[in-house]
């Protein structure tokens, strides 16, 4: 995503759960137990976007900080310019694989010649 932003002229921000263990982040600029960061490559300096965590150097008020964010306290990206991104479904049990259904889907009724299918579609006019 954030490589689709850049690639597209557009600013991409993290929206970060930053009580979750391992969020080193200024937190006067924490609201409601989230902040959201500019992980452009103009506004940060060393920007590493690892399979474990997101870490970079930026200011924040003219204070330097070095920001680490663990890739689990993640909660959504988006674009400043247009609002679109993604939010990531927060786990509630951090290291369970999703599960699959316990009952198999039923196969879909018969469909076509031969069939009994009395819900065939059919055009109608509307004016």
């Amino acid at each position: 995503m954030h490589e689709w932003m850049t690639d597209n002229a557009q600013t991409p921000h993290l929206v970060v759960d930053a009580d979750h263990d391992g969020v080193e982040v200024p937190r006067a600029h924490v609201r409601e137990g989230r902040i959201i960061l500019n992980v452009s490559w103009q506004a940060t300096q060393g920007l590493r976007l690892g399979n474990d965590a997101v870490e970079f150097s930026a200011r924040f008020a003219g204070v330097p900080w070095q920001v680490h964010v663990p890739v689990r306290a993640v909660v959504g990206i988006y674009s400043r310019e247009t609002g679109q991104g993604m939010v990531f479904q927060e786990d509630s049990d951090g290291d369970a694989p999703p599960t699959s259904p316990t009952s198999p889907t039923p196969p879909a009724p018969p469909s076509g010649p031969g069939s009994d299918d009395s819900r065939k579609p059919r055009l109608r006019i509307i004016k």
